[in-house]
């Protein structure tokens, strides 16, 4: 086929209306989406009508980048970073692609011609819910700035249907709703429905040797599933580059059955359709139930395969063979849930495409490298081996192979270093079996990585010891990092216009610029400038926690925030112990000088985690009461905020004044919301824990709030036999606060309600707040200090803002790049 006509027809059309930025063309354009793409015309045309035409002008404008960089990818010799994650917590597009492609201020000019209003578009976007929290908000961040650094890059996931559940809360309960983002289609995404992977489940293996002499496995799936491909661009902040987020929809390869139809079975009929749908329907639930872990194995395998099938396919368009498969490809497991890639790589090398063992390992080591995402051994996967074995048969037979030949390895090595068996083994033999997934990302990767600086201490002392004794220099540590294209440009335009007015717009792009705000710490103007932009943020996002709460808030009051998923270990009810303190003083002196605050909580707990939902119950409880308390008079006002999410946080970091990371020391990876808050001029308070660590670092300890036990003091007074209960007699305010909430003074008098809660601090305490507590109101009596004398806060605020530059996901993706991946910009 000639080409150079279709070619001379693009860059007529390319240079016309689909990438101009003449307001007229985009007017234009719009009409014509609404025309053609929505098939609507104006007389029933609705406020969602209306977003699909904006988003797929947008779209339009994207399309020449992300062409470009895949005909590029193809012609060049160039290494690809492939990043595997179950979740992709992206946000909406519409507003950060405007940004982006610098379309926001004619595309508002445009919408404002038509009678239109941009931010009330922009607003009726459903988010993508494919993802629980941070891991699959990290991943998002991370495609942006590999977009952003011009790094050619997929990201590979799973289109769920549905994706974490809608929250509502009931009489202080949470409910669960499903969240159907996809009701009202995806502008952003482009199927492709030529891109299909087959992927067998279950079943049994036969071994022979063929008619040249070797050893054969033939693999006999119970049922196979197809996978097919799902496109988003993601776009690079002023770039002529973006990456692909690819995510993997399940099909059945038969969609009906005709003669069960025939024979008057109907269900049947489509039966199988209907089971292979199920394994991208939802983000994999709780893991209580049998039939639930069953379906995350399945839905991290079928992702996984899908994705490596794609790039061995990939890579025999550009090459001849897959000798140098690690050489055009890097790929990422984030976290242990891709893990399966390293026995599934194994498994398409020898039984697919008859490549010898030691040849494919050499390539599949050189291929994955692991970043570890926990420090809590439940957290770590692994699979019973008779689930295993029912659902991935011929896996668990290469890593049995895996297994032996690495273990042989080390018995045999001159220096073991005292190492554990053990503990090394990809077989956990303790009691009833289990594959451990976190071993198999060890084994099978060339690079491992924690996230913090003392996350990464902590898996080489404890988690990973054994491994980090056999393989020190497969260890590195790779802080996380947030984009400031989203969490200040996106969400705060009113800080990110003082700043770009002030110094300069190259902190967009380079975050450690904001360096240069440090000489305005202690200018007057300046620092009135700054308070203004807090208090107008948080005049403004007040009516919507007014309008979704029924909560009037003051901008005066000190916001004080903690939202995140709601975790035992991340001690959203230690912040309550406070409010409660601060409560029960009240009520024994109504004439007490408080500072006026409103406490800001939101996060979901897992539908199946019944200490957490009842933690949201007791903040909801607690808030009933001291905001309708008389006696408190308004000075303290305590919110929930349902339904946490990208587009709830927009809202809420821009405006906290202080940052709630109080987490027990040891026990948090690296967090990446306290990165957001200081982005945004929020002052932490926070222990010694995850990246909280290094942001006091770079702010200066004089700037950050610190109290609480340290990682090795905690491990220490654990060692010891820590006891609660001591606690709880030898501190008469803890006493009182405990005592006024199993008495039912925040249940209606009843007693019974909050007693699995105070019954686990009393006789158990894991997370050691009891211990805490008293460093915990304290450090919080020195924030009222710093709070009332408004100069000395306003400076600490411009400071931390100034030196967070560290923590931008741009700087994390430069050190994956020169350290782990070896990879160049396109």
């Amino acid at each position: 086929m000639d080409n150079k006509p279709i070619e001379k027809a693009l860059k007529t059309s390319t240079s016309n209306i689909r990438t101009s930025l003449n307001i007229n063309d985009i007017k234009q354009s719009l009409a014509e989406h609404l025309f053609y793409t929505v098939g609507k015309p104006l007389t029933t045309a609705t406020p969602n009508d209306y977003y699909l035409a904006v988003a797929y002008t947008v779209r339009d404008h994207m399309m020449k980048s992300w062409i470009n960089t895949v005909e590029a990818f193809f012609a060049q010799k160039v290494k690809a970073v492939c990043y595997f994650s179950a979740e992709f917590l992206t946000g909406p597009h519409l507003c950060k692609n405007l940004i982006n492609l610098e379309m926001y201020d004619v595309m508002n000019k445009a919408l404002k011609e038509f009678g239109l209003d941009l931010k009330q578009i922009i607003d009726l976007e459903a988010e993508p819910g494919l993802g629980n929290g941070g891991l699959g908000r990290l991943a998002a961040c991370y495609m942006e700035s590999l977009a952003s650094l011009g790094i050619p890059a997929i990201g590979y996931g799973i289109r769920y249907e549905f994706g974490i559940f809608n929250q509502q809360i009931i009489n202080g309960w949470q409910f669960e709703y499903t969240d159907k983002w996809l009701r009202l289609g995806n502008p952003w995404e482009t199927p492709k429905p030529e891109r299909i992977y087959d992927v067998k489940l279950g079943g049994y293996t036969e071994h022979y040797t063929d008619s040249e002499g070797r050893y054969v496995v033939r693999w006999i799936p119970g049922r196979i599933v197809r996978g097919i491909a799902y496109d988003t661009p993601v776009l690079g902040y002023k770039v002529k580059t973006s990456t692909m987020l690819r995510l993997w929809k399940a099909d059945s390869p038969e969609s009906f059955d005709f003669q069960d139809f025939n024979r008057g079975d109907y269900y049947g009929a489509i039966e199988d359709k209907v089971s292979a749908e199920n394994l991208t329907k939802v983000l994999y639930p709780n893991d209580e139930q049998l039939q639930g872990k069953r379906l995350r194995l399945e839905q991290q395998y079928f992702f996984v395969s899908c994705s490596l099938q794609n790039l061995i396919e990939m890579h025999l368009l550009k090459e001849k063979s897959l000798d140098n498969f690690h050489e055009g490809f890097a790929a990422q497991l984030n976290d242990t849930h891709p893990s399966i890639a390293v026995a599934e790589l194994m498994r398409l090398f020898i039984d697919e495409h008859k490549m010898d063992w030691d040849k494919s390992w050499n390539i599949t080591k050189n291929t994955f490298a692991y970043t570890n995402h926990t420090l809590l051994p439940e957290a770590l996967e692994k699979w019973s081996l008779p689930l295993f074995a029912s659902v991935l048969p011929r896996h668990l037979e290469i890593i049995y192979e895996i297994n032996h030949r690495f273990l042989y390895e080390v018995i045999n090595c001159n220096e073991r270093n005292n190492v554990s068996i053990e503990a090394l083994s990809l077989i956990d033999e303790n009691g009833e079996k289990f594959v451990r997934m976190a071993n198999l990302a060890c084994v099978g990767s060339h690079a491992i990585n924690g996230v913090a600086e003392l996350h990464t201490e902590l898996l080489k002392q404890h988690t990973l010891k054994d491994f980090y004794k056999l393989y020190p220099e497969r260890f590195s540590n790779k802080t996380n990092g947030v984009t400031p294209r989203r969490w200040i440009m996106l969400s705060n335009p009113r800080l990110s216009k003082l700043l770009t007015e002030t110094i300069g717009e190259g902190w967009i792009k380079n975050l450690e610029e904001l360096r240069k705000i440090e000489a305005f710490a202690d200018d007057k103007e300046f620092q009135a400038k700054w308070r203004k932009v807090k208090f107008d943020n948080k005049e403004e996002h007040s009516k919507y926690i007014l309008n979704n709460v029924g909560v009037k808030l003051s901008p005066d009051y000190l916001f004080d925030v903690q939202v995140k998923r709601i975790h035992e270990y991340k001690r959203q009810h230690l912040n309550v112990l406070h409010i409660v303190t601060l409560y029960n003083r009240i009520k024994q002196n109504p004439n007490i000088e408080v500072t006026p605050r409103a406490f800001l909580f939101g996060g979901k707990a897992a539908p199946g985690y019944s200490m957490a939902k009842l933690i949201i119950k007791l903040i909801n409880s607690v808030a009933d009461v001291v905001n309708n308390d008389p006696d408190v008079k308004d000075r303290l006002k305590v919110v929930f905020i349902p339904n946490f999410n990208v587009k709830v946080g927009h809202k809420i970091y821009p405006i906290a004044d202080l940052s709630e990371q109080i987490s027990t020391a040891g026990k948090e990876a690296s967090g990446t919301g306290n990165m957001k808050f200081s982005m945004n001029g929020a002052l932490t308070i926070g222990t010694l824990d995850g990246a909280n660590v290094e942001i006091r670092e770079e702010v200066k300890p004089e700037n950050f709030f610190l109290f609480g036990l340290r990682a090795e003091e905690v491990e220490e007074l654990q060692s010891k036999g820590y006891r609660s209960y001591d606690y709880y007699h030898k501190d008469q305010e803890l006493k009182q606060v405990i005592d006024s909430i199993s008495s039912g003074c925040f249940s209606s008098g009843d007693s019974g309600l909050f007693r699995p809660l105070i019954d686990s601090l009393m006789f158990q305490d894991r997370f050691m707040l009891f211990a805490d507590y008293k460093s915990y109101i304290q450090c919080q009596e020195q924030v009222n200090q710093v709070w009332h004398n408004k100069d000395l806060w306003t400076r600490m605020s411009i400071l931390n803002v100034a030196r967070i530059g560290k923590f931008s996901s741009d700087r994390a993706i430069k050190e994956y790049c020169n350290d782990i991946w070896k990879v160049c910009p396109i």
